[in-house]
């Protein structure tokens, strides 16, 4: 556990060391509108929960003096997103990036914050990400109470939507893409893994749907040159395929998700469920798969895309297939940009004397939001709260170490806006 005290190497000057005392100040504060906020329900699809997450912050940021700007995002069946910035001309164009809706949606029997000890609260969202919102406001309001935000260029970017995008993407993303572009720097403010990591590389997703045809036919005549293999038959090539020759790459992964198969199958895809009927005595006529697919880079969500193209288009005897791919999130490629990032964020720790901070394994987790502008600034993740079980019932965030991460982000901020 990192030490809580208040003094610190001499590498701190007057002004961070004031900014440090502000957070420590505001500390209790921030947690209690943690509790709020994490108290509002704000499951993806409840769009009245989001924006009332989000004019909560809003109050908060025009009291800072931020200019605040809600986006609908009803054309895509979202709530919308919340944007705030000041203008100013000093220093590095910061872009900062959260999310306020959660995977608990209104009827999930998970939906209070409940303090378990000093240390650790249960909190739907509270780790994934409202921790990770708050540590960005914080370590904001710090800046400005000290008026150290004077021409300044920051943009907060809360998307309503992370959990699942509203598509298409060049809706529901196309405000967050535009902001990166004027912007020399993104942090995101997605899940801590501890004091010691952060992510200078994470992986895109993209979704894919496999739909695979038979010849309906009794059972007695699989095989033979009339009735073929069937659809089961089939997917389960193209399956144990995908298995054997697209596997292996570094930071490639690929999952099927859902399959169903038989001589009848009913599947709504925005929803990923659906039914099935077949018997054994009849060769099955349908099947359908949906997965996701993950990737460190264009190039290699490409090459796997064509490799099991290549595998979907060789069929057993009279069976046909075709495969489908959507993309969900592009790829945080680990440039020399980002590790510079890192190098600073890793002297603002040993600083305050939370030691060294080490790139963390994109295979480790999963896509965000600071990838959609990660051609277009140098970037960092995983800013933001401590805490375990996330997307779980039994999510927790890490409310001893909640000061200390304020107090990085907000001196990286300082020292990024006063280069």
């Amino acid at each position: 556990m990192i030490s809580m005290q208040t003094t610190y190497g001499q590498k701190l000057s007057r002004k961070e060391k004031k900014i440090v005392k502000t957070i420590e100040k505001n500390n209790q504060e921030a947690i209690q509108f943690l509790e709020k906020v994490v108290n509002i329900n704000s499951g993806t699809m409840n769009h009245k929960g989001v924006k009332e997450v989000a004019f909560e912050f809003k109050k908060k940021f025009d009291e800072i003096n931020f200019q605040t700007n809600w986006i609908d995002m009803s054309q895509v069946n979202r709530s919308g997103h919340l944007f705030a910035e000041k203008k100013g001309k000093k220093g590095k164009r910061i872009l900062l990036i959260g999310h306020f809706d959660t995977v608990f949606e209104e009827d999930s029997p998970f939906q209070k914050f409940k303090k378990i000890n000093d240390t650790l609260a249960y909190a739907p969202g509270g780790n994934d990400m409202k921790g990770g919102d708050v540590i960005m406001l914080y370590a904001l309001k710090a800046l400005a109470d000290n008026n150290l935000l004077k021409d300044a260029q920051i943009i907060v970017a809360y998307t309503g939507d992370e959990e699942s995008t509203g598509k298409p993407l060049t809706i529901s993303r196309k405000d967050l893409i535009e902001a990166g572009k004027r912007s020399d720097v993104a942090l995101g403010f997605e899940t801590a893994t501890g004091y010691d990591n952060a992510a200078i590389a994470r992986r895109g997703s993209s979704g894919w749907k496999l739909e695979v045809t038979g010849k309906r036919a009794h059972s007695s005549g699989v095989f033979n040159e009339r009735v073929g293999a069937g659809a089961i038959f089939e997917v389960s090539r193209i399956l144990n395929e995908f298995y054997n020759k697209v596997r292996g790459e570094q930071y490639l992964t690929f999952n099927p998700g859902i399959i169903l198969g038989g001589t009848k199958v009913s599947f709504e895809s925005v929803l990923s469920k659906g039914d099935a009927f077949g018997k054994s005595n009849v060769v099955a006529q349908t099947a359908v798969v949906k997965g996701g697919l993950r990737f460190i880079s264009e190039e290699q969500k490409e090459n796997a895309r064509k490799k099991m193209k290549e595998i979907v288009a060789n069929n057993l005897p009279k069976t046909s297939a075709k495969i489908t791919f959507v993309d969900s999130y592009p790829a945080m490629f680990p440039k020399e940009g980002n590790k510079k990032l890192l190098e600073k964020l890793s002297q603002v720790s040993i600083d305050l004397n939370q030691g060294p901070v080490h790139p963390y394994d994109p295979s480790k987790r999963g896509a965000a939001d600071v990838s959609f502008v990660a051609q277009y600034v140098n970037c960092l993740d995983g800013l933001g709260a401590m805490g375990r079980g996330a997307h779980t019932p039994n999510e927790t965030v890490n409310l001893k170490t909640f000061e200390a991460l304020t107090k990085r982000a907000a001196l990286l901020i300082y020292r990024l806006i006063n280069e």
